[in-house]
């Protein structure tokens, strides 16, 4: 946060204790400390939560994986594991790349994959279509990496795919929206992985990055079986009003597969998945467990309120200041000094050609509401990766005297929500939040100090 002459006089120890309880959390899901707690090797055996595996029954180890934390995921296996490992290859996010020995680090395209999406998702194909019976495939996935992990069907371009998830990003579909149809335009998703995989025996390690950990969702679930259909893809497209916008070869995709003519997702009886096991090491949950503690450390009366935050950001975003004016009003559920923590990821329909993601936006919409909120505040919401949408910060905060410089300085909260323009907003009178990335995805962490 620079350090501007439009600066508002905010409590230094709010903001301070803020940061500490969002790096609390951040801290307890980075990779190194999940596999570190969850995974170790003991002489030829492999624990993994209360899983043991003989190393020594496999001929080679091969890893790959994709998402925004897979490759410090990668850079902590390493250290683990070290020489048992074989090869292998990871794709991550530009800018959130790791130095690692024996796996290969690639960077690729997010939110939107790119063609360094599809040369990198090739690459992890030729790896383990190399893996026979007696050998192990270690995947490593977390958020991102439905982007960042793509092999494209027949008659299907990158522009078309492209543009595709560009109008589902923009009209406010939901994460599980997005996914179903992401794992029907693709060769890698919805479990098709584990076509390239078998005969080999795949362990799958997971960051969450989704509100119940679906493990068909997580980056599209390329090792989990999925319920979802060709049908449901296009029911989500008609909800949203986008055919007639979409690329024809889409349409025809989806139509063709409804048809029968296209081979369906990989369903939960295919006997591909009897050699796979599914491993959640984190999520949301347990961020905010460690930030409730940290809160506490730090002399508050702390409460996890849900880890369910989703719907529009500025809905939900009206939601917590009804909470924060029932614990002004009448100290329930916490009496002040309050903390009250919230996961999980809103969405935003984007009407405006401004620059901003959803925690930004979250924040924004709260200001507006928090105004006729009597006495000290600050609220804080942040995406765990250390990016919220196409910017270089994290989120954002607002307090009394922050609204105060905004109205000081001529800013107008409703001018820049219609704008979808929290962004430049919050730069104008300091209330970003810039950590660069984190190593890490759980969704975001909404912190409301009272």
């Amino acid at each position: 946060m620079d350090r501007q002459k439009t600066q508002p006089e905010i409590p230094l120890s709010s903001l301070e204790n803020a940061l500490q309880i969002f790096y609390a959390a951040i801290e307890t899901v980075k990779p190194e400390s999940l596999i570190k707690h969850q995974l170790f090797a003991n002489g030829d055996k492999l624990h993994i939560q209360d899983r043991i595996y003989n190393l020594q029954s496999y001929n080679a180890i091969y890893v790959i994986g994709a998402g925004k934390a897979s490759a410090f995921m990668a850079l902590a296996l390493e250290k683990r594991l070290g020489d048992f490992i074989t090869r292998g290859v990871v794709v991550t996010k530009y800018g959130h790349a790791a130095s690692c020995g024996k796996i290969k680090i690639c960077e690729a395209g997010h939110p939107l994959p790119d063609a360094n999406t599809l040369v990198a998702a090739q690459e992890i194909i030729n790896l383990v279509e190399q893996a026979g019976e007696n050998d192990l495939v270690l995947c490593l996935l977390s958020g991102g990496g439905s982007a960042l992990l793509e092999k494209l069907p027949d008659g299907i371009s990158l522009d078309a795919l492209q543009k595709t998830f560009d109008l589902l990003l923009a009209c406010g579909a939901s994460i599980d929206e997005m996914n179903i149809i992401r794992k029907h335009l693709s060769q890698i998703k919805g479990g098709h992985l584990l076509q390239s995989i078998a005969p080999a025996h795949c362990i799958t390690l997971i960051i969450s990055d989704v509100i119940g950990d679906s493990l068909a969702t997580i980056a599209s679930g390329p090792t989990a079986p999925d319920n979802s259909t060709f049908a449901d893809s296009l029911r989500i497209l008609e909800k949203y009003e986008l055919t007639d916008e979409l690329p024809k070869e889409i349409l025809h995709h989806l139509q063709a597969g409804i048809q029968g003519e296209i081979p369906e997702t990989l369903k939960e009886l295919d006997p591909l998945f009897a050699k796979v096991d599914n491993i959640i090491l984190g999520n949301n949950s347990i961020a905010l467990q460690a930030a409730q503690k940290k809160a506490l450390e730090l002399g508050y009366n702390a409460l996890i309120f849900s880890s369910c935050l989703q719907g529009e950001a500025q809905e939900a975003a009206k939601i917590v200041v009804r909470i924060a004016e029932e614990i002004k009003a009448n100290r329930y559920p916490l009496k002040p000094p309050a903390c009250l923590l919230f996961g999980g990821e809103t969405t935003v329909t984007v009407k405006g050609n401004g620059k901003g993601g959803r925690n930004q936006e979250f924040v924004l919409a709260a200001l507006t509401a928090l105004k006729k909120l009597s006495g000290p505040y600050f609220l804080m919401s942040c995406g765990t990766d250390g990016t919220d949408g196409p910017t270089d910060a994290a989120g954002a905060f607002v307090t009394p005297e922050l609204q105060k410089t905004a109205s000081e300085i001529g800013l107008n909260p409703l001018d820049y929500l219609q704008n979808n323009d929290a962004y430049h907003f919050f730069a104008q009178c300091n209330g970003l939040v810039k950590t660069g990335p984190t190593g890490t995805n759980v969704m975001d962490i909404v912190i409301l100090l009272l």
